[in-house]
């Protein structure tokens, strides 16, 4: 695509609406490359176009409240509250939810050990390449250390419900 070609192309998508709100496009063009145009300013090879009808003003950067400037959220008087039955009942389906993630973890992290073998799994028919037995104890061995991590925090969970 020619240079004048490309031009053509960003001005009728200017003309036509779809660049409006990008801000500034820049003409792009590293040396011993090729021209190309964005809205992103990608070093010192890149220059600003001036463009008709695309001076959009930046919008506004937000920034998050200082923590010494932040003041406590009050929660409107109408916000819906749960009474402690209701409360007990949803608590009591998570803590049982959470045991039953528990003890289907552990039984893989059981499985995993078994098939590690203490890192020395069987080696399977489809690995007569060597490199690929090491691959798979290797990723057994993530799967059981990810898996331990798991059932540390699936117990920390449910220590947590009241």
């Amino acid at each position: 695509m020619t240079t004048s070609l490309k031009l053509s192309v960003l001005l009728a998508l200017a003309v036509t609406g779809a660049a409006h709100g990008q801000g500034v496009i820049y003409k792009c063009q590293p040396p011993g490359g090729s021209v190309e145009f964005t809205d992103i300013n990608r070093g010192s090879y890149c220059k600003p176009m001036d463009l008709p009808g695309m001076t959009v003003p930046a919008p506004p950067r937000r920034t998050a409240p200082s923590p010494r400037n932040a003041q406590p959220v009050a929660t409107p008087g109408e916000f819906p509250r749960v009474d402690s039955a209701e409360q007990k009942a949803r608590d009591n389906d998570r803590r049982a939810i959470l045991e039953e993630e528990l003890k289907n973890e552990q039984q893989k992290l059981t499985e995993l050990r078994r098939e590690y073998n203490n890192g020395e799994p069987e080696r399977r028919g489809d690995e007569r390449n060597y490199a690929k037995y090491q691959e798979r104890v290797a990723t057994l061995r993530d799967s059981i250390s990810r898996s331990e991590k798991n059932i540390d925090a699936l117990k920390r969970e449910i220590a947590n419900i009241r």
